[in-house]
């Protein structure tokens, strides 16, 4: 039986402690853990009954008892965490979105690259059951060819102006937090776009508070979405052929369930199945099955799609003015 792969996870604010309870509660390995500080390295640790706890990110990356990092840091600290985790010769699993921009993303991608490891953005949504059925519904043609896709992520998130998700030093806003998700989403079913418009509203602080976005493809196709961090929605997304549609439930970007019509309204397909915990556990996999097939990348999210996707994202805050502190 092959020895299981060893994550270390850097960072333990609350997307930290989701995914490690749904990497314990899968039987996946997880070994030590770093902070900024030993006390919360350690409170983290014995919360999760981790063995080694690190008061430092260097200390984590040195751990020989460690075979891939999980970057769970806020958005401007990915570059610089994954670039000294991959230093030390380690695999990464970085948190969405894979950087602040794209020039930071094709350096930690050249990086593992010229090194030869994985680096994976952990946008879970690609890995989940319903995602992997729904792009085997669209190859088999079921639905005809993709006209268009509705996506929306709007939660009421807090108001507080020194809140993480509202502050522009830390990457707050929108876009980054919950645009993320219905963009790579689009990216994921129709490709690059050719034409990208953008339109957006802003807190006091700076930060979007909701953001639109239309693409247009070569094919013909349209995607919109909408993610708003000051409203709650529905968290729907559809996807609509020449032959039928696909509904995605709510919440589309997590486990869920959907629904396959052919043009005529008839169902198709419902597809419903069980998930354990958050669905986490399921990027983990990914990552743990390139790392045991001696590959840098697959095809669900190879790391260059990423760098494309922070192109995208690069070229939505151009069109809405959107600029965060310290970028050249």
């Amino acid at each position: 039986m092959a020895q299981k792969i060893r994550w270390g996870i850097l960072a333990t604010g609350w997307i930290a402690e989701l995914f490690v309870k749904d990497l314990l509660a899968t039987g996946h390995s997880v070994t030590a853990v770093g902070s900024r500080t030993q006390a919360k390295a350690d409170r983290f640790a014995a919360e999760f009954d981790i063995a080694t706890a690190h008061g430092s990110y260097e200390a984590l990356v040195a751990d020989p008892n460690v075979d891939i990092i999980y970057i769970a840091t806020p958005h401007p600290q990915h570059v610089s965490a994954a670039k000294l985790a991959l230093g030390a010769g380690k695999h990464v699993l970085i948190e969405k979105p894979f950087t602040l921009n794209a020039a930071e993303a094709a350096e930690i991608v050249d990086l593992a690259a010229a090194k030869g490891l994985v680096a994976l953005e952990a946008m879970w949504t690609r890995f989940l059951p319903h995602m992997r059925r729904i792009r085997d519904v669209i190859a088999a043609g079921t639905i005809g060819d993709v006209r268009s896709i509705t996506a929306d992520h709007r939660q009421k998130l807090p108001d507080d102006p020194n809140h993480r998700l509202n502050a522009l030093s830390l990457g707050g806003g929108a876009l980054l937090d919950l645009g993320i998700y219905p963009i790579s989403f689009c990216w994921d079913i129709l490709g690059k776009p050719a034409a990208i418009l953008a339109s957006a509203a802003f807190r006091e602080t700076g930060a979007d508070a909701q953001v639109a976005t239309i693409f247009h493809y070569a094919s013909g196709a349209i995607a919109t979405t909408l993610s708003s961090s000051d409203s709650a929605g529905p968290n729907r997304a559809c996807i609509v052929g020449t032959k039928g549609r696909i509904e995605i439930d709510r919440v589309w970007y997590a486990p869920t369930t959907f629904r396959v019509y052919d043009a005529d309204n008839n169902l198709l397909e419902t597809f419903d199945r069980t998930v354990g915990g958050r669905g986490m556990q399921f990027q983990a996999d990914e990552a743990e099955r390139l790392i045991a097939a001696g590959v840098t990348f697959g095809e669900i999210l190879p790391p260059s799609q990423s760098v494309e996707i922070m192109e995208t994202l690069d070229e939505v805050r151009r069109q809405i003015g959107l600029r965060y502190p310290g970028e050249h």
